[in-house]
């Protein structure tokens, strides 16, 4: 099957999730926490549910899994759609410009075609597997960078970072004294989507879900990345650990993911 349907249709959704995320970022919005430091808002409600009315209107026999209302259809389809409606949620409820859209497909486990849009920015990232990746529909590339010393990365730190050691502070600093620097933007679909387009030479994270990934595992793969579990072995989205990267730096990144030990200090009670 052809799937440049779905990613049209994904790109419809994903713009008009997207006009619905601008709108409330002008506005007063609910803010609930669904467990320490994990934000739901109204905007994350209503473009989830802008989404679903769209791709169920093409496709009602596919499967989906999103963030808000869960599985719908069987996790194990052929083909699911995975949706973060609000990628960053903690940005937008501080009115932090750093959020996004994020509609994946996975064909028989495969991310196929992923859409990623950050409607404040007004761009957007699409990737369909063995077409090639996008930004506002020009093609992009991952960066050329091949040691770590000249490397810009990204990364982020889970819900559960206060209670567990595994929390990936230690992973922060040993690559922040290695590199050129390491940033956190807040949103894992837009750090996959920059290391698509060169902004950053790799990106790690753990505690993730798969709705954070999906979409950009293949633009970044359709721009010529590497995406890996931390040990290079097969990603499996739904293992909460990503390696992604330009592929130059990928053996170097594991490599040194390998060397670090966890930080010790006193858990806060």
């Amino acid at each position: 099957m052809h799937w440049q349907q779905h990613l049209d249709i994904a790109t419809e959704a994903a713009l008009a999730a997207g006009a619905i995320l601008r709108h409330y970022q002008v506005r007063h919005f609910q803010i609930q926490e669904k467990r320490p430091g994990d934000l739901v808002t109204d905007a994350d409600r209503q473009a989830e549910a802008e989404i679903l009315t769209i791709l169920q209107r093409h496709f009602p026999q596919d499967g989906i899994l999103t963030e808000e209302s869960g599985i719908q259809g069987s996790r194990s389809s052929d083909v699911l759609w995975v949706i973060d409606p609000l990628d960053g949620t903690t940005n937008f409820a501080h009115r932090f410009p750093c959020f996004a859209v994020s509609i994946g497909l996975l064909v028989e486990g495969e991310p196929t075609v992923g859409v990623i849009y950050n409607p404040m920015t007004n761009e957007l990232f699409r990737g369909l597997r063995g077409q090639g990746s996008t930004c506002n529909r020009d093609p992009i590339q991952v960066s050329a960078t091949a040691s770590l010393q000249q490397s810009l990365l990204v990364t982020g730190f889970a819900y559960d970072r206060r209670q567990v050691k595994d929390n990936n502070y230690a992973e922060f600093v040993h690559f922040t004294h290695i590199t050129q620097g390491v940033r956190r933007t807040g949103s894992a679909a837009i750090d996959l989507a920059y290391v698509a387009c060169g902004r950053f030479d790799a990106y790690w994270e753990r505690g993730l879900s798969p709705w954070d990934l999906a979409a950009g595992v293949v633009i970044v793969q359709e721009a010529g990345g590497l995406v890996t579990a931390y040990d290079g072995e097969k990603l499996d989205l739904f293992s909460g650990r990503i390696l992604a990267s330009n592929g130059w730096i990928h053996p170097l990144m594991t490599q040194e993911l390998r060397r670090v030990s966890p930080l010790t200090w006193a858990m806060p009670s």
